[in-house]
């Protein structure tokens, strides 16, 4: 395949494409990995497509092809443009591995074997500084105009943590740290991570840490928005105003292992589990179950909260994404926009 291919636009064949009926999950990335394949090009181990991700703010599907760079799709996955071209290359394998801000454009691709890095307008693209085989997955400081802090897991390390605070342009080791199995970030030394026992949080770059809450985050990452960070914890979404020093519950329990994605406000939200999608629309306080997961075959089955899988949501015009490692991507319409 010539980079021209690589680089340009891919349509999907109007053939390959299928009609889909009420709530019916559509694969959208047969036809571009059959452009990728007829050309002469075989998809990296392990085949097909290894993560998705949308800006909220203008419904730009992203499409991470293993080791084939990061694809642009703004008309819901009918055509693509391959973006970050050699900025990002690498694999997603986990979710938030493909990190949006959901209020702009930024977005930052924690990846695995290849090229990671961000953008900090939806354009423009800068590579991180590569720490060998590379990332798991890794929260951002979206309160950050510049998004200069990452604190991010290192895949098959166990347990390295590493802190950029110049927006992944280099990275300091803070340790070995596997019982942290979820992350946020609020500057380059302010940091928390859950554990079995509660969060912790650090105030000097992660030399030393100490208890916060009793509270038991399960979202891979903490989410920064409009204020609040937001995390999907077991006891429901939590949400700190203070850096992470305190944390609130908002509302029920949910059974949910991904989000949280914001909708119209702060307080639609969409969240999924291994089998379904759910939604609130007065901040977690009530759940309803919105559409069932794909039944994706493939050997990568997730087994723990955030593997494997990523999910994506454009609530304009309520689609909802879902991509397991080494398996097709997928696109629900659901039954009306979300107004």
């Amino acid at each position: 395949m010539t980079c021209a291919l690589l680089a340009g636009a891919i349509p999907m064949p109007r053939a390959a494409a299928k009609e889909a009926g009420p709530a019916e999950w559509v694969n959208i990335s047969d036809p571009i990995i059959a452009s990728v394949t007829n050309s002469g090009t075989k998809i990296p181990w392990p085949g097909n497509t290894a993560g998705v991700a949308v800006d909220r703010t203008t419904g730009a599907l992203y499409l991470d092809l293993p080791n084939l760079g990061l694809w642009k799709s703004t008309d819901h996955g009918s055509n693509f443009i391959r973006v970050a071209e050699g900025q990002v290359s690498g694999r997603s394998v986990s979710g938030y591995s493909m990190n949006c801000d959901p209020a702009s454009s930024r977005m930052a691709c924690l990846l695995l074997e290849g090229k990671s890095g961000m953008t900090l307008d939806g354009t423009n693209w800068q590579a991180f500084t590569s720490v060998g085989r590379n990332w798991e997955y890794g929260a951002v400081d979206w309160s950050d105009p510049k998004a200069r802090a990452i604190f991010a897991d290192r895949h098959e390390s166990d347990g390295e943590k590493y802190v950029s605070s110049d927006s992944g342009a280099s990275w300091k080791l803070i340790g070995k740290r596997p019982e942290f199995a979820s992350l946020g970030v609020f500057d380059a030394r302010t940091l928390v991570a859950g554990r079995e026992d509660g969060i912790v949080r650090s105030t000097d770059g992660g030399e030393t840490w100490t208890k916060t809450s009793g509270l038991h985050p399960i979202g891979r990452i903490a989410v920064y928005f409009k204020g609040l960070t937001y995390w999907l914890a077991k006891e429901g979404l939590i949400t700190s105003a203070d850096k992470g020093a305190t944390w609130q519950s908002m509302g029920t329990a949910v059974d949910a292992q991904w989000g949280p994605l914001f909708g119209q406000d702060e307080k639609h939200i969409v969240v999924a589990n291994y089998k379904s999608f759910l939604q609130t629309a007065d901040g977690g306080k009530t759940w309803k179950l919105i559409a069932p997961m794909i039944a994706f075959k493939g050997e990568w089955v997730p087994k723990l909260p955030g593997q494997y899988l990523n999910i994506g949501w454009d609530p304009d015009s309520n689609i909802l994404y879902a991509s397991q490692l080494g398996c097709p991507t997928y696109r629900l319409q659901l039954t009306a926009p979300q107004k």
